[in-house]
């Protein structure tokens, strides 16, 4: 039986307005700021925050990756802005930064993990402690990832001065014997996390005995202890209720005595042994037992977990990997740990490939934040990418809020970008764009989207990643056609459009030269002829690299598919609006050859509309003069003028305009009467589409 993870949250309800305003701000900060001497930002009129929006501030701009030694200036002093618990975690600061910036606050909680840049846990230590009223207000404080000394700091490392910390977090650092002395004197620490550190001995825990709570010692795998010593000093933490020894060497073969031992800690209420295989469901009844008050047991990668017992549906959570509700909790504890990330990832691939689970939010959710944690790990990208796909695959996508369906999408594009000679990644990250209700419905930033899929584009020559890489292109264009001509200029300069048309050109040559007729060609097509679109710079690109030339054959080799035929003859329209370009399209036998697909009888609508379109604008009275036979001018605007008259406006939508702009020109009261006709069975073919458009979606609504 599947269960649903968790209660939905808030990204399918609207963002709060205080939120809005604070994201504003951070959009704004260079007009809203001055610029002190030493090159840091200053708010130059301010009022008084209060404290909560302060705190949001510094989070936001974290969130928007904007916080760094220049952004954070606007937090020196406290008369405008108040903090009072920040995350600054993976910012990228300097010491100095650091120290004048934040450590005037009255600060009571602090995580500064895996900050990049010269600071140390020791920088940070001596900061905090030169503020009188944050040593005696800061309560929580988590440096896990940090140098704890550099070339330049003060080698008396000391936390003894912080006498207010209840939760400190060193994990992953180099807290060797005597660090961790020197924290145990602390003496209102309840809860401490010393995960992969130097740590050799715990004796000095034995200090905390009668208020440690919580004891995180994660891949603690120095620990030089016996049996004996480690169970002695377990025994003696009279109030701890959370015990994490969970090991990242998975499927080590070691029973954990703890387990077998009813007397030691009988009010524990979490125990995690994830990773430790010498652990079954028979031995762990009796010690569940003798604990009716455990609330969670983390048993990933133990191989125990299967009993009715551990299912993880009642009081007690499981983080375990024997079905849905127990692999949501492992990826909720373990996202900083990437060892056992990875392995409940792998696991819930498994499960959606074997399940069908339904539409799942909050796995989609859990998974979208362990790749954030975990961007540069290949393992946790390559499993993440294909849970993603199986949570959003076919229909299960439509029913998931867009704001988290956003979130998702921009990390794919993230993952595509860091990773761009991993060929499954990108296979992986493709087959999850590849949906129509992603790309057209849901927002993320198109513009850099197509971008990154035209670089996997570029580097591979896998037929089935370039199939599915034109697909997604072709579909991301005509959704950003606006952004590319507004950017034409600046991408023309670094090459973007070129190349981008160049591979587009490559592909349809490739496809045509073996005379395929397959979703490869029709989209690479579709893509060339979104580009050009009310883009003059892109179309004298397709013209400089022989894209007239080849057009020129698809229109002749591919006279038996209407598909191809109107895609090739949309992109000569885009040409043909561009008055400078229209001497290219002065040929005689191509002319001809699209007045035959104007009138014939047998060719589609959508056909002889684009057909008409080139013809219009080649014959109107508007730059340049024609200079071709008088007489084919005329047979043109005859036979443009009936065949015009005798269309019957397509069942389904046959072309999108972003304006009606293109159609003015061809209206002037000095036009040929076919011209203008023309023009005005363009306008009310795109009046009635948008029509049809409107009512389908009220009928929707309804249902």
């Amino acid at each position: 039986t599947v269960a649903l993870c968790r209660t939905m949250t808030d990204e399918d309800g609207p963002p709060s307005l205080s939120g809005l305003c604070v994201e504003c701000v951070c959009r704004n900060l260079q007009a809203l700021c001055s610029v002190r001497s030493d090159g840091s930002l200053q708010l130059s009129s301010c009022p008084a925050f209060p404290q909560e929006l302060s705190d949001l501030l510094i989070h936001t701009m974290v969130q928007q990756g904007v916080l760094d030694d220049r952004t954070l200036g606007v937090f020196r002093g406290t008369e405008c802005l108040h903090l009072k618990r920040v995350s600054i975690r993976s910012c990228r600061l300097s010491a100095d930064a650091f120290r004048k910036a934040l450590c005037s606050h009255r600060l009571k909680e602090l995580d500064a993990s895996r900050l990049r840049g010269d600071i140390t846990v020791s920088d940070i230590l001596q900061g905090l402690s030169s503020n009188q009223q944050c040593r005696q207000s800061l309560q929580r404080l988590t440096l896990t990832g940090l140098d704890l000394l550099s070339s330049s700091s003060d080698p008396s490392l000391s936390f003894s001065s912080l006498r207010a910390l209840r939760s400190l977090g060193v994990a992953w650092t180099q807290l060797d014997d005597s660090g961790l002395e020197d924290i145990c004197s602390l003496p209102m620490l309840d809860s401490l996390d010393i995960s992969g550190t130097a740590v050799t001995d715990l004796t000095p825990l034995l200090n905390l005995k009668t208020h440690l709570y919580s004891l995180t010692a994660h891949g603690l795998h120095p620990l030089d202890m016996s049996t004996a010593s480690l169970l002695s000093i377990l025994s003696n933490l009279e109030q701890l209720r959370h015990l994490d020894i969970s090991n990242d060497r998975l499927d080590t073969d070691s029973e954990i005595p703890l387990l077998e031992r009813p007397q030691i800690l009988p009010a524990l209420e979490s125990l995690d042994v994830s990773g430790w295989s010498g652990v079954s469901d028979a031995v762990l009844k009796p010690f569940l037992e003798a604990r009716r008050g455990m609330r969670f047991l983390g048993l990933l990668a133990t191989g125990a977990g299967a009993s009715d017992f551990l299912s993880g549906e009642g009081n007690l959570k499981v983080a375990g990997e024997f079905n849905l509700t127990q692999l949501c909790e492992a990826l909720r504890r373990y996202r900083e740990r990437e060892v056992l990330l990875q392995r409940a990832l792998l696991h819930l691939h498994n499960l959606t490939n074997q399940l069908d689970i339904g539409s799942q939010p909050d796995v989609l959710k859990l998974v979208c934040a362990g790749m954030q944690t975990h961007s540069g790990s290949v393992g946790v990208q390559l499993v993440s990418t294909a849970c993603v796909f199986n949570l959003t695959n076919l229909e299960l996508a439509v029913s998931m809020p867009l704001r988290l369906l956003g979130n998702v999408v921009q990390q794919l594009i993230t993952t595509m970008k860091n990773f761009p000679n991993h060929e499954q990644i990108q296979k992986n990250c493709l087959l999850a764009l590849c949906s129509d209700h992603i790309l057209q419905t849901v927002p993320f930033n198109r513009y850099e989207a197509a971008k990154q899929v035209m670089t996997c584009l570029s580097l591979y020559e896998d037929q089935t990643l370039q199939r599915m890489s034109v697909a997604v292109v072709s579909l991301l264009v005509s959704k950003v056609r606006g952004m590319l001509r507004a950017g034409e200029m600046h991408m023309t300069q670094n090459g973007a459009v070129i190349s981008d048309l160049q591979q587009l050109l490559s592909i349809v040559q490739q496809r045509a030269s073996v005379g395929a007729v397959d979703s490869t060609l029709k989209f690479a097509l579709s893509a060339l002829w979104n580009l050009t679109d009310e883009t003059p710079k892109a179309c004298r690109i397709f013209l400089q690299n022989q894209g007239l030339e080849l057009y020129t054959e698809l229109l002749e080799t591919y006279f038996f598919d209407s598909s191809v035929q109107q895609k090739v003859l949309g992109l000569l329209n885009n040409m043909a609006e561009v008055e400078d370009l229209r001497e290219w399209l002065m040929e005689e036998d191509l002319l001809k050859y699209i007045l035959a697909l104007l009138h014939s009888p047998v060719v589609e609508v959508g056909v002889s509309y684009f057909a008409g379109g080139v013809l219009a604008n080649l014959t109107s009275s508007r730059r340049p003069e024609w200079r071709l036979d008088a007489e084919l001018r005329n047979t043109i605007l005859n036979k443009l003028h009936s065949s015009v008259i005798s269309w019957t406006p397509p069942d389904h939508e046959m072309v999108s305009y972003r304006s009606f702009q293109p159609f003015y020109p061809l209206l002037d009261c000095s036009q040929p009467s076919g011209v203008q006709l023309w023009a005005l069975w363009g306008i009310q073919l795109v009046v009635r589409q948008s029509g049809e458009r409107e009512e389908e979606k009220r009928l929707r609504e309804k249902d």
